[in-house]
């Protein structure tokens, strides 16, 4: 059996940090660190991105913008304005194109405007039409030009809006002529007003595809602090 050789003892001893030459021991280098900016990442959905219906409910101290309905028919435009609160039908233009692009970020910027909610054409079944291909389309130039002012851009079925509008202009005794040039605007309200009935559900944001603008958006928070919801009752006469 093979006997079990053991280390000679060593004493250590314990000094303190005077007893120390520090001069002489090597210093570390400072490290060079470089503050690399986070990649950015599209945006996918309106949890992101949450429009001012949903704002509004999840947020009780809320004080963003207004929302402005868009109806876009076929040779005419209605618009309608709100905060969910009261809706008011602004107007009905009947330019076409980028006039009409252009137009409704003045009126955007006039109105203290952060959203847009366009009503997008669907059949009884929920299907979308060819009209709604042309919807698609001006919102998304809609989109980037709004994404530069950090304002949104949502579309919203509006299935329905213009018959309900009429009845409505109906019950209010408007003639037919007055129908006919405010149906439009009307229905615009109608799409508001379902819109924030039901908290924004199914509304549907339309991104820019630049992440900068993206980006923009979701760091944009509009405050309005001159809002007061007790004065709009004066502020919505029609």
């Amino acid at each position: 059996m093979r006997s079990l050789q053991y280390l000679p003892s060593v004493a250590i001893s314990y000094r303190t940090q005077r007893d120390v030459n520090t001069s002489l021991l090597p210093r570390p280098s400072p490290i060079k660190t470089r503050n690399y900016p986070l990649p950015l990442r599209a945006a996918t959905s309106t949890d992101e991105i949450p429009p001012n219906a949903v704002r509004r409910k999840t947020d009780s101290n809320w004080r963003g913008g207004f929302s402005l309905g868009v109806d876009l028919g076929l040779s005419k435009t209605g618009i309608a304005l709100s905060k969910g609160y009261t809706f008011r039908p602004l107007t009905v233009l009947k330019s076409r194109g980028q006039k009409l692009e252009t137009r409704l970020l003045e009126i955007a910027e006039e109105e203290e405007v952060d959203e847009f909610i366009i009503g997008l054409p669907r059949s009884s079944d929920g299907k979308e039409t060819v009209q709604s291909n042309k919807v698609r389309s001006v919102a998304g130039r809609l989109a980037v030009q709004a994404a530069e002012r950090g304002w949104r851009v949502y579309v919203l079925d509006e299935h329905g809006t213009s018959s309900e509008a009429s009845d409505r202009m109906i019950l209010m005794g408007l003639g037919k002529s007055e129908r006919q040039n405010r149906e439009d605007a009307f229905a615009a309200v109608i799409l508001l007003e379902r819109y924030f009935s039901t908290q924004g559900l199914g509304a549907e944001i339309i991104l820019p595809k630049s992440l900068d603008l993206q980006e923009k958006i979701k760091n944009s928070s509009p405050k309005d602090p001159d809002f007061l919801p007790g004065k709009l009752e004066e502020f919505y006469r029609f």
